[in-house]
């Protein structure tokens, strides 16, 4: 009995294969991958600038077999995955999400990650609002992107809908 004991503690501690939530997308999988996080421009072209392009280029997940698959902001809207991961640009890092892969553009939802490494924790994909929110003390967090001052600059240049003097109205 107490060895049934010791592996099912064993067994709980390991936890789940993967913690993601799923969307209901199609071709979307429940994934934990190793993964080394990269600058894809500088994986495509030999541009690399330090630090994965330091947040100003998208981040891309190299798997040990070679494949590069675009990283995907989960959690925030309209956020990139840039607050998440260029801590982690050149490193062996364990993310776990959504794998959708979809024909015409795979990518990876990124939901948790960790460095891969014995002292990695597992921390939430949603270090974007919290970056937002530490430049944005007197603004809520919530919904960001209505309270963003670029982004309400750039409405009030070309309106809602992106096209300069249309109205949503009209």
């Amino acid at each position: 009995m107490r060895i049934l004991s010791v592996l099912l503690g064993l067994a709980l501690m390991a936890g789940p294969a993967s913690a993601a939530e799923e969307w209901g997308i199609e071709f979307e999988e429940e994934a934990r991958l190793t993964v080394t996080v990269v600058d894809i421009v500088c994986e495509l072209t030999g541009n690399c600038p330090e630090n994965c392009g330091g947040g100003k280029r998208q981040l891309g997940l190299l798997t040990g077999e070679g494949r590069l698959v675009p990283a995907a902001k989960n959690f925030d809207p309209f956020a990139g995955t840039q607050a998440d991961l260029v801590p982690f640009c050149g490193k062996k890092t364990v993310v776990d999400g959504l794998l959708i892969e979809n024909p015409k553009l795979p990518m990876f939802a990124v939901q948790f990650k960790k460095s891969a490494g014995p002292d990695g924790k597992w921390a939430r994909g949603n270090w974007f609002v919290k970056e937002w929110a530490k430049a944005n003390p007197d603004k809520p967090a919530k919904q960001w992107f209505r309270h963003d001052p670029r982004i309400t600059a750039k409405i009030e240049r070309t309106g809602k809908l992106g096209i300069p003097g249309l109205k949503l109205e009209e």
